[in-house]
């Protein structure tokens, strides 16, 4: 990690009380009382763990039993909050003194909450001090190192981007297996990979959108799911893989970047390219995208034929009635490569945890293969140990699914990481409307060099 003058912004506030007041500016919440509150013997005995994901949580149950049995003095109370409120309700818990011990944390989300001074460093307690990178998956655990050195997050999971389609419409549209998994694409014609999109794609009078007299007004089905412009998490599931696979990257450095890098011009010629699909009529425009019509939705409706979409999606297109699913890698860019964003989770136990050496005993079971082996059978996720990994693989696998397409990145060492950078929910504010503007056509791709200005002049005032 490049050596940095320390800032005052960066020390770690001495009191939750300190960082209340940054983050009820940050999200106007109501402010509660601060006063630390004293533990009892039940907080003793019992680890609070907070998750989002519903889907998981049968997995982590599962994990919790077996932790009992290894620790009969200690249990562990789950509580699932779905993602829409998650974050919120989980900042004022920090405000109010009644945040969990342990949550599940998202790598855009922790620099704001290691900058509060809410997170234990894992590697100064006993049962965690010897969580090390090497247990995991390449790459997972450097993004859960802050800038003083400490690590505050033991990586649960990973994922990578991924093409899913039916395979009853490619094989309408003559396109096989094979040609859906050597695609190519390059920001000047689109390549094999916009070819493929505009064959999938269908209007009302049955003209294929690579055909004459294709009326891209009138179109009845997609070749490409919206999922969205991507500007609230750095376009992940929707531009990442073709920006990554140009040779582009996020910021100056990963992680701790202090200068974003969307004025680039290969940023934006893959930008122009990638949402002038949808001008062409191939893609899924803008407004087709809601909460009730994500690219599972337009997949599993027929409205699209084939979606992008991270490996967390799995057991949700799997599920889908009356889909042939098939799933593709993500193309070949210009670089002559693929690429995948790496997502990951992680564990981390909060400086004011009431049961702080028991959230560390449970932290570092969650880590072990023990876990991690039981996650990776539910076959929801792909967990962050070799092993998990590895049991995920083997359940898709007895479920007749191929999950090869995402596990290939980390094979072949394809992936790059997310943006780990202070001032993340400033930079979704302004990066959400700027992408929707030039998906919707109402602004020209040059203006996301205004926009990036403004992020970058976020690091200047820090200075």
């Amino acid at each position: 990690m490049r050596a940095t003058t320390p800032r005052a912004r960066r020390g770690r506030p001495t009191t939750v009380c300190a960082t209340a007041f940054a983050a009820l500016a940050a999200l106007t919440l109501p402010l509660a009382g601060c006063a630390p509150q004293a533990s009892s013997a039940a907080d003793k005995r019992t680890v609070s763990y907070w998750m989002w994901d519903a889907n998981q949580l049968p997995a982590y149950q599962a994990c919790a039993k077996a932790f009992h049995k290894e620790n009969p003095g200690l249990r562990v109370k789950i509580t699932q909050v779905g993602w829409d409120s998650y974050w919120t309700k989980l900042t004022a818990s920090f405000i109010a003194g009644t945040q969990p011990d342990v949550f599940t944390n998202h790598v855009s989300k922790y620099p704001q909450y290691a900058e509060l001074g809410v997170l234990s460093p894992l590697d100064e307690l006993g049962p965690t001090r010897g969580i090390k990178a090497s247990d995991f998956q390449p790459g997972l655990a450097k993004p859960w190192t802050g800038r003083d050195g400490h690590r505050y997050g033991a990586p649960k999971d990973w994922d990578t981007i991924g093409m899913f389609y039916d395979r009853k419409l490619t094989e309408a549209a003559g396109l096989s297996e094979d040609e859906l998994g050597s695609l190519s694409w390059n920001p000047r014609d689109g390549g094999s990979f916009e070819k493929a999109v505009a064959r999938l794609t269908l209007d009302a009078n049955g003209k294929r959108g690579d055909e004459p007299g294709f009326d891209k007004d009138n179109v009845v089905r997609y070749g490409l799911a919206t999922n969205d412009a991507g500007g609230d998490n750095h376009g992940q599931a929707q531009w990442s893989p073709f920006t990554g696979s140009a040779g582009w990257k996020y910021t100056d450095e990963n992680p701790w970047g202090e200068h974003y890098n969307y004025d680039q011009k290969r940023f934006q010629r893959t930008i122009e390219w990638y949402f002038g699909l949808a001008e062409k009529g191939y893609m899924a425009p803008l407004e087709d995208f809601s909460e009730t019509n994500h690219p599972e939705t337009q997949l599993g409706s027929g409205k699209a034929a084939v979606a992008l979409h991270g490996s967390w999606m799995l057991s949700t297109f799997d599920g889908l009635k009356g889909v042939d699913l098939g799933i593709a890698p993500t193309p070949e860019g210009p670089t002559g490569k693929r690429a995948s964003m790496l997502g990951g989770l992680a564990d981390s136990i909060t400086r004011k945890a009431k049961n702080k050496q028991g959230a560390a005993e449970w932290v570092a079971f969650l880590a072990s293969d023990k876990c991690q082996n039981l996650v990776g059978k539910d076959a929801v996720v792909f967990p962050a140990t070799r092993d998990g990994t590895a049991a995920a693989i083997a359940a898709h696998r007895r479920n007749g699914l191929d999950v090869s397409p995402f596990t290939r990145h980390i094979e072949e060492g394809t992936t790059f990481p997310f943006p780990v950078t202070d001032h993340a929910s400033d930079i979704n504010a302004m990066m959400i409307p700027a992408m929707q503007d030039v998906y919707a056509g109402g602004a020209p791709v040059s203006s996301l060099t205004e926009t990036n200005k403004q992020i970058n002049y976020l690091f200047q005032q820090d200075n």
